[in-house]
């Protein structure tokens, strides 16, 4: 399997295969790369919908070179546990990608990223615009969208200053906030029944929909609670200090 960066011929090639309609595992069998490559490019370079191979190759050179231009902190967090810095910070950008096509805006999904492949499960806001290179603005904004999903929780650090925390039970939280948004639907489809008349073709369709969501509000609230010990699952072994996993 080849290594290295997409060239500019397999972006073409990718936008070709975007263009036929193909799945980006068939895109990336045909190109002898992972698909989490393949996903990662077209999901940082505008979408399957616009994608376009001059502008990604061009958008890559220019991340390139800020990289490398960027100064380093004399601050980074060191590396623990044998870790692969270049393997590290690609899964980052993976596991950026997926939130984003998961629906999360670009910088809270960077947020979120980084706050997971934490150790410790907690950053400041001047940790993470030093990780992310971005402002301290765009990290309080991307704090506030997701504290307010229940993402994250603040809690208290020295100062004044305040630590934003990803703990075990945030994506519990997250698939019963899910559940509920999904119980408010049912019951608003439910209501368009009795406005619309019972026995109406628009009535009868509100109704399937409120009995399908309704199966899928319960068996989301249920699988959750029944998983929810998983999440509180120990490693064996503890790493001696709660460090970012890869710095930039």
């Amino acid at each position: 399997m080849p290594g290295g960066r997409l060239t500019q011929q397999e972006r073409q090639q990718i936008a070709l295969g975007l263009a036929d309609g193909l799945a980006y595992a068939e895109i990336a069998r045909r190109l002898d790369r992972p698909t989490s490559t393949i996903t990662r490019e077209v999901m940082r370079n505008g979408g399957p919908t616009a994608y376009r191979a001059d502008l990604a190759h061009r958008a890559t050179e220019h991340r390139t070179r800020r990289r490398q231009a960027a100064p380093r902190g004399p601050k980074s967090p060191p590396q623990t546990g044998g870790r692969d810095a270049e393997a590290v910070r690609e899964y980052e950008e993976t596991f950026t990608t997926v939130l984003m096509g998961s629906g999360m805006p670009k910088m809270m999904s960077r947020v979120m990223a980084c706050l997971c492949m934490t150790d410790s499960g907690s950053l400041t806001a001047a940790e993470l615009a030093q990780h992310l290179q971005v402002s301290p603005a765009s990290v309080s904004k991307a704090i506030t969208f997701l504290d307010g999903q229940g993402f994250v929780r603040r809690e208290a650090d020295e100062g004044r200053r305040e630590r934003y925390v990803v703990d075990e039970d945030v994506w519990y939280q997250s698939m019963m906030a899910s559940a509920r948004a999904i119980a408010q639907v049912v019951g608003t489809a439910r209501q368009g029944v009795g406005v619309l008349g019972p026995g109406t073709p628009a009535a009868v369709r509100l109704e399937n929909v409120a009995r399908f969501l309704d199966f899928v509000s319960e068996s989301t609230a249920r699988a959750a609670e029944q998983a929810r010990d998983i999440l509180h699952t120990k490693p064996e072994t503890i790493p001696d200090s709660p460090t970012l996993a890869n710095p930039l």
